[in-house]
């Protein structure tokens, strides 16, 4: 019989640090940068961006991180595995995300650079990401906590680490010993230059090793090279146990075999910034699916969690999300 398990999530992720100021599309074109994309730079290329920026607000991110510290505020038990410096930005990782509640106790790096990210938000909202990942992408099998991730009723993993060959071996050591003790292993497309690079590799994982799957609707029309909504939605569902999709302003449909549910967006007054909406719908549906709520109630977790984020500055939440839920009748088992 498998133990109860001690965390809810475990997130193994780039531990990355944003810096997130305002722009106009007139900067994203003289950059060069696409808006709306994720790309990765060099540290002379993160420095030159940082140096042309406006003035930002620097906060933990990492895609991973930001779900797991989501899933602190809901009040929910999460752990973190991700590889940071002995510098000033891995100090300030560090701390951010224990005093989310998150346990987190991977070594650092010596003699490297805390990952970091430039986000430029445009005033629609937008988010154009150009990430530096230092230590991050120096994340290995050896890394992977087996007594942490056994102890995990989900294992979440960050499509963004599947650039780095080291890290997609943690991948593989993390999936391994998660299903080695009966947990369940989720995985986040995250972006769709990421499928569009690593498309029948991602395939293959998912086919191979994946419970859970969370993507928006450009990453899946990306991974199954189709615009059809419909027919990419059943191929993932076919694949996974779970598959969850966002849609933006149109909220997000969860599948699972025959079942297909539609969770509307939970309404915002004006959306601040988009940065972190993914990671939050993540954690909110996570926390409720390990928990065992229904698929609509672990939607609609998510989708509360997404719309706290988009109405503020930065990945996380600045609200209570355990709050939140209770004020919306969703109560955590």
């Amino acid at each position: 019989m498998t133990q109860a398990p001690t965390y809810d999530v475990c997130a193994v992720g780039n531990a990355i640090v944003d810096v997130l100021a305002p722009c106009d599309p007139a900067f994203l074109e003289a950059q060069g940068l696409t808006p709306g994309s994720m790309q990765l730079v060099d540290a002379q290329q993160s420095a030159a961006l940082y140096a042309a920026m406006a003035a930002g607000v620097e906060a933990s991110g990492g895609s991973a991180g930001n779900t797991v510290a989501g899933i602190g505020s809901f009040g929910g038990r999460a752990a973190y595995i991700g590889k940071v410096a002995d510098d000033v930005l891995g100090g300030v990782f560090t701390h951010d995300i224990r005093a989310a509640g998150v346990a987190f106790d991977t070594p650092v790096l010596p003699g490297a650079a805390t990952g970091a990210c430039m986000i430029n938000v445009t005033p629609d909202g937008q988010r154009t990401m150009c990430t530096f990942l230092g230590a991050a992408n120096q994340l290995e099998a050896a890394d992977i906590d087996a007594t942490v991730i056994g102890a995990s009723a989900i294992v979440y993993l960050e499509g963004y680490l599947f650039d780095p060959a080291p890290a997609r071996a943690a991948f593989e050591a993390a999936a391994a010993a998660a299903h080695a003790a009966g947990r369940k292993v989720a995985i986040t497309l995250s972006d769709t230059f990421v499928v569009a690079r690593w498309r029948a590799e991602l395939l293959a994982f998912i086919a191979a090793s994946a419970d859970i799957v969370l993507a928006n609707e450009g990453e899946l029309a990306a991974l199954f090279e189709t615009d059809d909504f419909d027919a990419a939605a059943a191929q993932l569902a076919a694949m996974v146990d779970v598959a969850a999709v966002t849609r933006g302003e149109a909220g997000s449909v969860v599948l699972s075999g025959d079942e297909r549910v539609v969770i509307a967006a939970v309404p915002v007054g004006k959306v601040i910034d988009t940065t972190g909406a993914g990671d939050q719908y993540a954690a909110g549906f996570l926390l409720g699916l390990a928990r065992g709520l229904s698929l609509e109630e672990s939607g609609k977790l998510g989708s509360l969690a997404a719309a706290e984020v988009i109405a503020h500055w930065g990945p996380r939440p600045m609200t209570s999300l355990e709050t939140l839920a209770k004020d919306a009748g969703l109560t955590l088992r």
